[in-house]
């Protein structure tokens, strides 16, 4: 009865809904911390430190956002842009950035820092910032500055805001469809090369919550490290053994005999590899009955905006989407130039 219950409440969402949704939101950008809280209308676990720490995007972007531009930059000039040498060293420009179509903006330290590195004397000035919806025909930002510099500048600095406002944009298409259930949607490690930590930020500007940044700040225990340690029990007993302080632990489980295995153990972040909706709601109760609710059940795997909402309903807490950064489609935008300062 329960799972015939939730399975009938699901509703599909169409492409567009966040976007229809969120332009009331466009005075209050969602670049801040997610909040760590559950509705008091469902019963749910209480934050553990370690999940909350995995809320908050804390890393200082500075070195970050120098050490992409700086990449970009030496890949896209290589030994010197050799059109720009038709305009002379001293004539200025102004440059206007439109948004083509709706979308979340994200990357203006990104395409800032492209023109400092190029043009320290470039003057910006934005008309939106990182988390505001813009729509079509929209003005960003306003450059002004040495035409040389602007136009060297220009792909590398439309590239970052591009991406990274195409992966805001897809992750605040997720957190809309699942608006009110109480899950969070997460990212993974299925990042771009080089930018995971700009995607990262990205996810957290569309309203995502982070997974671990990588390998190092979190142990997350699959199928061939189970069988390696000799099984569920023993695997989860070690990473208690080695786990660092305030790193957390979470296993990941095929079926509910291995769910009943993990929560006996102790385990209190838990993967759902592939679980259908109704193998969801099973280990929902399950989790239930044996530990109240004590361990945070995550969805993973074949999740996309047409089940997101169905499978949010089935009381997971947590579901996490490695489309957010690697099926992505770039955000249209344009850079229009003018003559002089």
């Amino acid at each position: 009865m329960f799972m015939r219950i939730l399975r009938g409440m699901t509703r599909t969402y169409p492409s567009d809904h966040l976007l229809q949704q969120g332009d009331i939101l466009r005075s209050a950008p969602l670049a801040r911390p997610t909040p760590c809280y559950f509705p008091p209308e469902r019963i749910r676990l209480k934050c553990p430190p370690t999940l909350r720490l995995m809320q908050v995007f804390t890393m200082d972007l500075t070195a970050e956002i120098e050490r992409n531009v700086s990449q970009a930059l030496a890949e896209d000039i290589g030994t010197g842009d050799l059109t720009v040498s038709l305009l002379a060293a001293t004539q200025a420009a102004t440059a206007t950035v439109i948004s083509r179509e709706k979308a979340v903006l994200c990357g203006v330290q990104w395409f800032e820092a492209t023109f400092r590195q190029l043009s320290p004397q470039a003057d910006i000035r934005w008309f939106a910032q990182d988390g505001d919806i813009v729509g079509p025909g929209q003005k960003l930002c306003e450059i002004i500055g040495p035409a040389r510099a602007l136009l060297t500048a220009e792909r590398t600095a439309l590239n970052f805001v591009q991406l990274l406002s195409a992966v805001a944009t897809r992750t605040r298409l997720y957190v809309d469809a699942v608006a009110k259930t109480g899950a969070v949607i997460l990212d993974t490690r299925k990042t771009l090369p080089g930018l995971r930590v700009s995607q990262k930020y990205a996810v957290k500007c569309g309203g995502g919550t982070n997974h671990r940044l990588g390998l190092y700040d979190g142990i997350l225990i699959k199928e061939n490290h189970i069988i390696a340690a000799g099984g569920i029990e023993p695997a989860l007993r070690t990473a208690r053994k080695i786990a660092p302080p305030g790193v957390f632990i979470q296993i990941e489980v095929e079926t509910l005999d291995d769910l009943r295995s993990a929560l006996d153990a102790g385990a209190k972040l838990v993967l759902l590899d592939n679980f259908n909706l109704d193998r969801m709601c099973e280990a929902v109760i399950l989790n239930a009955r044996l530990t109240n609710r004590a361990a945070a059940l995550e969805a993973s795997g074949g999740i996309t905006l047409d089940n997101v909402r169905a499978v949010a309903e089935t009381g997971v807490d947590r579901i996490s989407v490695g489309s957010l950064t690697k099926d992505i489609k770039a955000v249209d935008l344009s850079m229009r130039f003018s003559s002089g300062g």
